[in-house]
């Protein structure tokens, strides 16, 4: 009977720790993988450290938790020849969430499309040659009594202005002059005087430099063919004229001299009112920008 009890604790004995062995980790290379592991996080880590050093710190603290727990299990192994299934698993399954957290916090964020502008319209030029006339109706008085140099006035086109078949210059494009010279009528003056000139076209709320010169004064109230078109070239000034119809002609009392200079004709002051229009050379070329 003795001997049947020293069997049977025998037996009991050995097979108790077989059956704890069964959900064992007994190879050393599986606790060497996990030391691989937290290799590659450290590695993820010092990448991320140059974009976010502040989240790079807060994964570092756990890495070193997650590494103390390897040594701990390798030191277990070694001593008792295997560690449970369970923990090498835990620790195993943390340590990769470590890495896809350091792997997903050093991939560079996707970067926001800006929104495409639309294309600018493309500009063609168009040159308006010299010589090229222009009819322009007065929207301010004249008068060599009152205006100063330096004095702007403005007036506003005609008739369109065309160049190889596009319009350059709108009819209705304001013009803006300048008095560059005035002599009012004296005792010992009996001829007043007055130079004007345009140094400026706004066309479609674009201002353009221009030198312009008066080269006619026309009174009257009405311009036939005001919608019509005005050529350019050596015959403009032909085609305005054939233009021009219920006026009185040349302005009374008004003769334009050389380089647009407006004198009296009857001793007076000059006066060119309101509404009057003024024929204007171009004395050097414009270019204007007409969008597509």
């Amino acid at each position: 009977m003795r001997r049947v009890l020293v069997s049977f604790a025998l037996v009991v004995g050995l097979t108790v720790p077989l059956a704890a062995q069964r959900g064992a980790v007994n190879d050393a290379a599986e606790i060497e993988r996990l030391r691989d592991t937290a290799y590659l996080v450290e590695r993820d880590l010092s990448s991320l450290e140059q974009r976010d050093t502040a989240r790079a710190d807060q994964l570092q603290v756990r890495l070193e938790e997650l590494q103390e727990e390897i040594i701990y299990l390798k030191v277990k192994q070694r001593k008792e020849g295997f560690v449970q299934r369970r923990e090498y698993a835990d620790l195993r399954d943390r340590l990769e969430g470590l890495r896809a957290e350091a792997r997903t916090a050093t991939a560079p964020k996707p970067v926001a499309q800006r929104p495409i502008a639309p294309a600018a319209p493309v500009q063609s030029v168009l040159e308006v040659p010299v010589g090229t006339e222009m009819d322009v109706r007065l929207t301010d008085s004249l008068d060599s009594g009152t205006a100063m140099v330096e004095d702007r006035f403005e007036g506003t086109t005609l008739v369109d202005v065309h160049v190889g078949g596009h319009v350059a210059i709108p009819a209705g494009s304001v013009m803006r002059g300048v008095v560059t010279a005035v002599s009012p009528a004296t005792r010992t003056n009996r001829t007043a005087r007055m130079t004007v000139s345009f140094d400026q076209v706004t066309v479609n709320g674009q201002p353009m430099p221009i030198r312009g010169t008066v080269t006619e004064a026309i009174q009257g109230s009405g311009i036939k063919g005001e919608a019509g078109r005005l050529g350019v070239g050596a015959g403009a000034g032909a085609v305005i004229g054939g233009l021009l119809g219920g006026v009185k002609g040349a302005l009374l009392g008004v003769a334009i001299g050389g380089g647009g200079t407006l004198a009296a004709t009857e001793g007076k002051e000059v006066r060119v009112p309101q509404g009057s229009v003024l024929r204007v050379r171009l004395d050097s070329p414009v270019q204007m920008y007409t969008g597509r």
